[in-house]
């Protein structure tokens, strides 16, 4: 187990973690992005399979939100606004009427205070900060807690934890975009995936949840058995991969009983991810918006390069019955994790 530190344009901190069987996972403090993460294929060949730009300036704007923490609230909230015990407050617009991802300054664009660690078996970075009452419109000072973990299991471990002096919402989530091919060689239309969820939320155009929940039997959100690829989605008819760009960029809702809750393969390279998660579903992003013409660090960025497994509650239920709650009590605490796994196909 490993862990260095580089500079970045004399501001940022550039911490690489390493484990002792070839995986290496690179994060800023800016964002809390992860820029990297290296993972040997069945032939032992050591290739990233995250999205990474070539330039680091890039990462100052990253309209994509490549490998950032998001927060306060995941996802788009209708209107960019919300009503809570009886108040009704407004957040900034930064998605035509409604509010993404925290919105334009949100966690992703924060320069984490960091703290580096090492165990015999694990090598990790904590990044902590504090949300002030009214940040983007939301109430409450928020004390958060990042924590990246590396195993030599080649697990890569992210806790979330938060609380609150007031009442309000939070749902965080990694934005890191997935392509196992390693270095980019291929497209992610070819990825097989498995998600363990019966039912998905319906969109309207404007990619906000129309409240209903939809039974994945019989349409290309079944993912259940493991024997589609993502190429089904981008392909089809179905009004729901139309609308969001011929894709998917819809919350699944997971089916409890499931210890894994998702995973991904490509199988040129043997690599697979699986992923746990206490959260009660994820958004499942396949770059169907992704601009062309930024310069990733392999290629030309296009869409279906990456897919975002994104672990998180649901804004939706902000306004809509039905869905679980994404609300912090005061003084309580947020506490979730997720776990992305690695391994090759014979493993």
């Amino acid at each position: 187990m490993n862990i260095e530190m580089k500079k970045i344009f004399d501001k940022w901190q550039e911490y690489t973690l390493a484990n002792d069987r070839g995986m290496s996972i690179h994060i800023l403090d800016f964002g809390g992005i992860i820029t990297k993460i290296f993972v040997p294929d069945k032939l032992g060949n050591r290739e990233n399979i995250v999205l990474s730009y070539r330039d680091y300036h890039d990462y100052e704007m990253n309209p994509h939100y490549l490998g950032a923490i998001i927060g306060r609230v995941a996802g788009r909230i209708q209107n960019a606004s919300f009503e809570l015990e009886n108040k009704t407050y407004q957040l900034t617009s930064n998605n035509g009427k409604n509010h993404l991802h925290g919105g334009p300054d949100g966690f992703h664009r924060v320069l984490w205070k960091t703290t580096p660690f090492q165990t015999k078996d694990t090598v990790g970075v904590k990044f902590t900060h504090k949300s002030l009452d009214g940040e983007g419109g939301y109430p409450g000072n928020v004390e958060i807690v990042v924590t990246y973990t590396l195993t030599n299991d080649n697990e890569f471990i992210l806790d979330y934890e938060a609380s609150s002096d007031q009442t309000t919402p939070l749902t965080l989530t990694n934005h890191s975009y997935f392509n196992l091919s390693g270095d980019l060689k291929r497209s992610i239309e070819e990825h097989r995936v498995m998600i363990f969820s019966s039912k998905f939320v319906e969109l309207d155009m404007d990619l906000i949840s129309t409240g209903k929940l939809i039974d994945v039997e019989g349409t290309p959100f079944d993912f259940r058995n493991g024997g589609l690829t993502l190429k089904t989605g981008f392909h089809s008819s179905f009004e729901q991969n139309v609308k969001v760009g011929n894709g998917y960029d819809h919350y699944f809702l997971f089916d409890e009983q499931e210890d894994v809750k998702a995973l991904l393969e490509d199988s040129i390279s043997g690599r697979i991810m699986t992923v746990k998660t206490n959260q009660p579903g994820m958004v499942m992003y396949t770059s169907n918006s992704m601009d062309k013409g930024w310069n990733l660090r392999e290629c030309l960025s296009q869409k279906y390069l990456g897919v975002c497994f994104e672990t998180q509650g649901s804004p939706a239920s902000l306004h809509q019955q039905g869905f679980p709650s994404i609300i912090l009590k005061a003084g309580e605490r947020y506490a979730k994790q997720t776990v992305f796994s690695f391994r090759l196909k014979d493993d």
